[in-house]
């Protein structure tokens, strides 16, 4: 998996010198390909089944709901085996399917009824895997599985390819941050991208809530501040089974976690590099498109607050390139500012000691360079039709309050908090500018039931220009009381016509889940959709696992994949 080639697709040169990521239709959203990687759906035809469909109503069932004439098949629920084993505990859970589906990613083979479904796992829920950290540590990280279809439906099978990424499998760095020794694992796993020649980009997420100590004589520096390290975690950290998480400790790992990370899918023996000139944040994605021959990964720092970046190569590496962050202003106007060292306030007298530095502590060195703070950020999709690039805001505390304008092409307003998320769009100017304007508010009850969302987390597109975005409000507030919240139903899959701005639901999730990942088959006639944490708990349903027992009546809840198409 060099910088030249791969196994996966065509050599990263040959791809990106001669700009033929343009001419394959690579203006692309999560899995963006040239024509001549096999496997990837950012050139599928748009042939595909879901332009016309009925919208559903919101729900509260404990079910997947999709429109009549469409067929929901389950696969690759959490702990189903990849591999098969004897064992129990962490062993097993490193040879089955991972928890928390997140991104999703199908690579198909000799066409579009059988190949990989690449999945990244966020997370576990100790109520329902137990609290065994070696057995959360199994479960983070990647799936690799093989799926096809038939009889009519789609299902897992065996594949020589299929292959688990977890906390202890062997990585390595490559970029202007190094690290000192062997490095493992690849945790908190959100978006999951195919690139032009063929590997997989996997983006690292709340690695923070891995770490934690029980040291008392700990004490945090101003990077474990603004990481969000703390003693804690999020309550279950792993530093009593593994000193590489354990603060206190000389030897722990935080700056190990938090890259995007690259892989090859096809070959189980590849190890993951973490492409650390990307920087280090709680990735949200890792999107790929193309720019006057360079590759340009967008991404953001998915915390309330958080930033929007990217990175352009200097060429065809993504060793070699700058980094950028947005700052957003209020007239509807950006600029992006790098983060390079020596330029600005990112010098040594500013207390940073070269460009692996500026890497290893991006979201200070953004800090420093004055980004915009935005409400967490999650996903960003570019426009196959005109090149435009979406962001979805999850909605936080402060800093963009989208439904307080409610109109398409306005610019928000700055400085209140915002419950409901919105979408908003950019386009560039030339030279690091960009323009920049809301598409979608969150919360909106006036267009009918039919397209009311809330907590916009994730975007996709497909072929046709139709942008889906899934939903993701938390526990707390998923199903009301708030009028929002109980007109918007579980959380869903919706899309949007990026023209008149009208927003169908197409699908619904389980009770307590959110719906994360996206994709298609090159064909465009199955939608690949991740469903995250069903029967997590919120304040409607109560305890996580009383609410759900989906996908199976009666069971324990699993994080899965479900395989949508028409009949």
């Amino acid at each position: 998996m060099g910088d030249e080639t791969s196994a996966a697709g065509p050599s990263r040169r040959g791809v990106v010198a001669y700009g033929a990521l343009a001419a394959a239709g690579l203006m692309a959203v999560g899995a963006p390909a040239a024509a001549a990687a096999e496997g990837s759906s950012a050139g599928r035809a748009a042939a595909g089944g879901f332009g016309e469909f009925e919208p559903v109503a919101a729900s509260e069932a404990d079910a997947v709901t999709v429109p009549a004439g469409f067929r929901a098949d389950v696969v690759a629920p959490w702990g189903e085996p990849i591999r098969t084993s004897r064992a129990d505990g962490a062993v097993a859970q490193a040879r089955q399917v991972g928890s928390h589906h997140h991104g999703v990613r199908y690579v198909a083979s000799g066409g579009s009824g059988r190949g990989l479904l690449v999945i990244g796992h966020e997370g576990t829920d100790p109520a329902l895997l137990g609290d065994d950290p070696r057995t959360a540590m199994a479960a983070h990280g990647l799936t690799v599985a093989g799926v096809r279809e038939a009889g009519g439906a789609w299902r897992t099978v065996g594949s020589a390819a299929g292959r688990r990424i977890t906390a202890e499998t062997p990585t390595r760095f490559s970029g202007p941050f190094a690290v000192d020794g062997p490095s493992r694992g690849v945790v908190a796993v959100s978006g999951v991208t195919v690139t032009p020649w063929g590997t997989c980009l996997a983006a690292e997420e709340d690695f923070q809530a891995c770490f934690g100590t029980d040291d008392t004589r700990w004490r945090r520096t101003e990077e474990d501040v603004r990481y969000g390290l703390s003693a804690g975690g999020f309550g279950h950290p792993w530093h009593g089974a593994d000193p590489r998480f354990d603060l206190a400790r000389d030897g722990a790992h935080a700056r190990q976690f938090g890259w995007v990370v690259e892989f090859d899918p096809r070959d189980p023996s590849s190890v993951p590099v973490k492409r650390t000139a990307l920087g280090r944040f709680s990735h949200g994605s890792a999107t790929v498109s193309e720019s006057g021959g360079r590759v340009v990964v967008h991404s953001t720092d998915a915390v309330d607050g958080g930033y929007l970046y990217k990175f352009v190569s200097a060429g065809t590496s993504l060793d070699d390139g700058t980094l950028y962050v947005a700052r957003l202003r209020a007239d509807g106007t950006g600029r992006w500012l790098p983060l390079r060292y020596g330029q600005g306030p990112l010098t040594r007298a500013g207390g940073w000691a070269d460009q692996g530095d500026v890497l290893v502590r991006a979201r200070l060195a953004a800090d420093a360079v004055g980004a915009t703070a935005l409400n967490r950020p999650e996903r960003v999709a570019v426009s196959p039709v005109d090149g435009h690039a979406y962001l979805a805001l999850a909605g936080g505390n402060g800093t963009e309050r989208c439904s307080d304008t409610g109109v398409r092409g306005a610019v928000p307003r700055v400085g209140a908090a915002d419950p409901y998320g919105c979408v908003v769009r950019w386009r560039e100017t030339g030279g690091d500018g960009l323009r920049w304007e809301l598409f979608l508010a969150g919360g909106d009850l006036r267009g009918g039931g039919e397209g009311v969302f809330a907590a916009p987390k994730g975007l996709w597109f497909d072929a046709r220009g139709t942008l889906w975005i899934s939903t993701g409000v938390s526990g707390a507030a998923v199903n009301g009381p708030g009028e929002v919240y109980r007109a918007a139903g579980n959380n869903a899959l919706l899309a949007a016509d990026v023209g008149s701005g009208v927003v169908r639901r197409f699908l619904t999730a389980p009770r307590g889940a959110e719906v994360t990942g996206v994709d298609a088959t090159p064909d465009g006639r199955a939608l690949f959709v991740n469903v995250q944490h069903p029967g997590e708990r919120t304040v409607r349903w109560g305890a996580a696992g009383r609410s759900s027992g989906w996908p199976g009546a009666g069971e324990v809840p699993r994080s899965a994949t479900v395989v949508v198409r028409r009949v």
